[in-house]
């Protein structure tokens, strides 16, 4: 059945409800992990982009930025393909398009070229963007709306079981099988191993694609139940008197959701070669990608603990106590040196675990019908992470430790979302 937000609700009865959504849970959570895997490949590929075309920090984050800005052009556009086509052929469509990106990126290792490459990477966050806006909401809405923050937390525990294994995935057959990965820090490479490590790239992008093309098919082909109408897209007579801007959650999730964004991005692109420094622990990037793995565990298990917390607790609460421990993980991150530097970074997945799903679920609380537009919105903000780029100038300027106060910076703005951002407002029509 295609999962159509204009179609009536699946059942009124509550555990018709739970045996209506959980399978699809089981199979948005394969979604979530896909997102997740592809995204944080990024992280080792960065530090090989790094070394085969010889940037610069700045140059490296930008990298980052153009993925990024795929999520500002492509947010709304994909929110208004969900209206068109529904929710399910839009998931299909997302992991299409990324897996079209996928074979581009092998396409441009083989040349290789940096411009094809800037060019793919664009093209797979574009097909992310779509299934997040499709599938985040999708989560959100499609089981009561108190357990939303603790089921959106659980389902994308999986984005994080894939960015868990996405490093080691990368360390092995990116970094681990490249000059530059394995090289002492330092070390210059010949023109003849810049090439064979372009070359490097192409093995695990093919196996991405064909992962990709797989779960299309399956999705394609999967009983999604439908949406409740009351999440339905509100007519444009109804519209006139709505208004987005007058949930004050939702104003201030925008801005939560880049600052992040601005923080996990900068964390984990900038965590090998911060590890790999000699006054921390000066190891190998292919060494240091499979510490990679721990941050983006501790982020699986931190979103595990916390839907388990907001089952007692209030979702608010949570998210600030977590953004408090934080902002003094960053502290010591930036004022510490060797391995508790590393560490300190490493810890920080555990509470950066739960921001993003809570920030969402909270930003689209009591939205109403117009949560498919304030989702697409929340979704934009996530180009926050094109933001990076002013970490990695830091890094240039002040140096890669001392850049890191950027991200204790936005640690406290979360704090203030989470205290009275989040709040809705009491004169907001619609909801």
């Amino acid at each position: 059945m295609e999962a159509n937000h204009r179609a009536a609700p699946i059942a009124a009865d509550a555990s018709d409800q739970r045996r209506g959504y959980r399978p699809a849970l089981t199979l948005l959570a394969s979604l979530f992990f896909i997102w997740g895997f592809v995204t944080v490949i990024n992280n080792t590929l960065l530090p090989h982009l790094r070394n085969v075309f010889d940037l610069s920090y700045t140059q490296t984050t930008l990298i980052e930025s153009v993925w990024f800005i795929a999520y500002f052009l492509a947010s709304i556009p994909s929110a208004r393909l969900i209206a068109r086509i529904g929710y399910q052929r839009a998931m299909v469509t997302g992991l299409l398009v990324m897996a079209i990106g996928a074979l581009g990126m092998m396409l441009a290792a083989s040349l290789p070229s940096y411009g094809v490459t800037l060019v793919m990477l664009f093209v797979i966050a574009a097909g992310i963007t779509l299934l997040q806006v499709a599938a985040n909401p999708y989560v959100a809405v499609i089981g009561p709306a108190e357990s939303a923050p603790s089921r959106l937390n659980l389902v994308q525990a999986m984005t994080s079981a894939g960015t868990m294994l996405a490093p080691l995935f990368g360390a092995y057959l990116i970094l681990g099988r490249s000059k530059g990965g394995t090289a002492e820090a330092g070390t210059i490479l010949t023109e003849a191993e810049r090439l064979a490590d372009a070359h490097s790239v192409i093995l695990p992008y093919g196996l991405v694609a064909l992962a990709l093309f797989a779960l299309a098919a399956i999705v394609a082909r999967f009983p999604l139940p439908a949406l409740g109408s009351s999440t339905a897209r509100a007519s444009r007579e109804e519209r006139k008197a709505l208004s987005l801007w007058k949930h004050r959650n939702l104003v201030w999730g925008i801005p939560a959701i880049l600052v992040y964004l601005i923080a996990e991005i900068g964390v984990a692109n900038l965590f090998v070669n911060f590890v790999s420094q000699p006054q921390i622990v000066g190891l190998t990037q292919a060494e240091a990608g499979r510490y990679l793995t721990l941050l983006w565990a501790g982020m699986m298990i931190g979103r595990f603990a916390g839907s388990a917390l907001m089952q007692r607790f209030a979702a608010e609460s949570v998210l600030a106590i977590f953004a408090v421990i934080a902002f003094m993980l960053m502290l010591a991150t930036v004022f510490l040196s060797g391995p508790a530097a590393m560490w300190t970074l490493i810890l920080v997945g555990l509470f950066h675990s739960i921001m993003f799903p809570t920030i969402f679920t909270l930003g689209i609380r009591e939205l109403g019908p117009l949560t498919e537009e304030g989702s697409g919105l929340l979704i934009m903000a996530i180009a926050g992470g094109a933001l990076v780029v002013v970490q990695g100038w830091l890094a240039d300027i002040h140096g890669l430790q001392a850049s890191f106060m950027l991200t204790a910076a936005c640690e406290l703005f979360i704090l203030f979302y989470a205290i009275w951002g989040s709040r809705p407002s009491a004169y907001a029509t619609g909801s």
